[in-house]
């Protein structure tokens, strides 16, 4: 199975010059943990529930400030045509539950964000099953 068929498709992408408050509105209207922050069409980085819990909230950051005080600039991503299988194992390797899905090494669009949710959700094989688990072990 490829990222295709289980990412979530056309995320909301939010603006470099955003306030934290605006991000977190935009995230709880969207039912979203991650949000694409992004500046002059170019995703600069991927901001999450836990950055404003760990690095604005718990650090008496105002929510007045921009997204980018705050944001973690390494963007994690897969490719629409990866395989689930490696992309769980890269999620694992890399102990996040998220990637950016990008249509090409070529041309780098954004597509889509895929999660472990996504994936669990498509699951239909006991091998699946097993790399989703495995995936997961390092949050217990």
């Amino acid at each position: 199975m490829q990222v295709r068929e289980v990412m979530s498709p056309r995320p909301e992408i939010l603006a470099a010059d955003a306030t934290i408050r605006e991000a977190a509105l935009k995230m709880r209207e969207c039912e979203s943990g991650i949000m694409p922050i992004a500046k002059n069409d170019k995703l600069i980085g991927m901001l999450t529930d836990r950055d404003i819990t760990i690095r604005a909230v718990a650090e008496g950051v105002s929510a007045d400030q921009k997204v980018t005080d705050i944001l973690a600039s390494e963007v994690l991503y897969c490719f629409e045509n990866d395989e689930v299988k490696s992309v769980l194992k890269n999620m694992h390797d890399q102990q996040v539950q998220r990637l950016v899905v990008l249509n090409n090494p070529e041309q780098k669009d954004l597509v889509g964000i895929v999660s472990v949710a996504d994936i669990a959700d498509k699951c239909d094989d006991a091998d699946s099953a097993r790399a989703i688990v495995e995936c997961c072990r390092h949050y217990h």
